[in-house]
């Protein structure tokens, strides 16, 4: 982006993105024709919109053009329809998949110790393990749904970010102590104040990540860790098609890739070379949702150039999507 471009929401130290310069193919004009608008009240009637709206300084597609990677799984085609709304050629690639836990037996084990009394404190670092703990009680054991609830409004709940805040919202129920962000440094913090000595502390892990700096944080501090993996990551796109998307980066074909989860991050690396990978990445402008994804770059040798100020989801990365990507030249 150059400086006669929107102002980016650049990470510090971060260099500036290429702009439409770097890719002569990008400085076409708009997409979106009105041909056939007459034959169409409808479509005329958005074209005027439109027209309006470009009257007045606001562009209605202010991506149109533009070409974003999105390796989002759950919320794939939510996060693309943001981005099409907007203009944007949408690259899917959902480069891992969330499943269940192969075993349900210990997600099991974990509940009923919980509904009956075995934690303190729950923390609860995505929502999407909340409601995988939920689904695996639907399946195999229904009857233990209602203790679970009993105990998860009794206890002192934790959460990471957003998402399990959201979580627990559609159940009736809200964090009593949200981190001030959403990282596992987040959550320590949060507690660090706290006594914690003969606290009873559930930790519902991302994925399978064993989140030893947290656990051992609360051991330090006297609590007793019980830890719930109610799912797992796995490949979602084959290789073939992540050699694709590579090959795609490389070539200048993509304005940016948007990264939505530390797994993308791995599995786009687990499947060529890092230099490879690096250089490609290089050939586009590398967007994160937040600093936990940020992060997970960082250890590859790559700066995301571009994330949201404060709330770490998909609106917001949208959003500095559009500012960043926004304006012609």
């Amino acid at each position: 982006m150059t400086a006669q471009g929107r102002g980016e929401r650049a990470l510090p130290g971060a260099a500036a993105p290429p702009g439409p310069a770097a890719h002569p193919a990008r400085q076409h004009s708009r997409r979106g024709s009105t041909v056939g608008a007459a034959a169409h009240p409808a479509r005329q009637a958005g074209a005027a919109s439109a027209a309006r709206l470009r009257c007045l300084g606001m562009d209605p597609q202010p991506l149109a053009g533009r070409t974003i990677a999105v390796p989002e799984t759950r919320e794939l085609e939510v996060f693309a329809a943001m981005l099409e709304r907007r203009g944007a050629s949408v690259v899917r690639c959902p480069l891992v998949a969330i499943r269940d836990a192969p075993d349900p037996a210990p997600v099991l084990a974990f509940a009923r110790a919980f509904a009956g009394g075995s934690c303190d404190d729950l923390i609860l670092t995505t929502g999407e393990g909340l409601r995988r703990i939920l689904a695996c009680i639907e399946r195999h054991e229904p009857q233990l749904r209602a203790g679970f609830l009993e105990a998860l409004a009794r206890v002192r709940r934790i959460t990471r970010g957003p998402k399990p805040a959201r979580a627990l919202r559609e159940l009736g129920l809200k964090p009593d102590l949200p981190a001030p962000t959403p990282t596992t440094a987040g959550v320590i913090a949060a507690l660090g104040g706290l006594d914690l000595k003969d606290r009873r502390v559930g930790v519902q892990l991302y994925g399978t990540e064993p989140n030893t700096p947290l656990v051992e944080f609360l051991e330090r501090a006297g609590a007793t860790v019980r830890c719930v993996a109610p799912y797992v990551y796995a490949d979602a796109a084959d290789a073939a098609a992540v050699q694709g998307l590579i090959a795609r980066l490389s070539a200048g074909e993509v304005d940016a890739i948007a990264f939505t989860s530390t797994p993308q991050v791995e599995r786009l690396f687990a499947v060529a070379p890092a230099a490879t990978v690096c250089a490609a990445l290089g050939q586009t402008l590398v967007a994160a949702v937040g600093p936990v994804v940020a992060g997970a770059l960082e250890r590859h040798g790559v700066s995301a150039r571009l994330m949201p100020e404060e709330s770490f989801f998909l609106k917001p990365l949208t959003t500095v999507l559009e500012e960043a990507l926004g304006a012609r030249t």
